[in-house]
């Protein structure tokens, strides 16, 4: 089997809220919290993203096509504001794979190994964030698996949250030995 490849593309709002709102809405999307979304939800939501200087979102393709969502962020200005003292070169990320009836194994690591590596193409980029739900074992596996670090639990808003880091040489021995 040859190896899974990726490439990313900005989200269109209206163009891919459909697609979108299929993925987040989907019971095994618990932890994206859009379960009871409309469809004019999830354009609002992304329309406001596209609109944020400080947060992005990219469908990650396969073969062209649609295969996970995304997201970046500047945790210095969202999501993590207050709650941890952030660094020069920290990006918050975020991703979601769909639920699907025909699972590929090794697929949602592959996906985010190809999060990860499009976010430390930008030399600016130091280390990777991310808060997960602390209930979410599985994400903390994939995180684990990529090189992501533990620091502490967090209370969001939200949510419980397991505050991780990665650095560029974290992810780099995490992945290549």
């Amino acid at each position: 089997m040859s190896p899974l490849t990726f490439t990313f593309r900005p989200l269109d709002p209206l163009n891919d809220a459909e697609l979108l709102h299929t993925w987040v809405t989907h019971p095994k999307a618990s932890y994206w919290m859009m379960q009871d979304a409309k469809l004019q939800d999830v354009e609002r939501a992304y329309m406001e993203i596209a609109a944020d200087e400080h947060h992005h979102a990219l469908l990650g393709l396969r073969d062209g096509e649609p295969a996970f969502l995304m997201e970046y962020y500047d945790p210095a200005h969202r999501e993590l504001v207050g709650l941890y003292d952030p660094q020069p070169g920290d990006v918050g990320m975020h991703f979601l794979v769909p639920a699907t009836d025909r699972p590929v194994h090794g697929f949602t690591r592959a996906v985010i190994t190809a999060v990860m590596a499009h976010l430390f193409e930008d030399p600016r980029t130091a280390r990777v964030v991310v808060e997960p739900d602390i209930a979410n074992k599985a994400v903390h596996a994939l995180n684990e698996a990529v090189g992501f670090i533990p620091e502490r639990e967090i209370q969001k808003p939200e949510k419980k949250a397991l505050l991780s880091f990665c650095t560029r040489d974290h992810f780099e021995k995490a992945v290549h030995g």
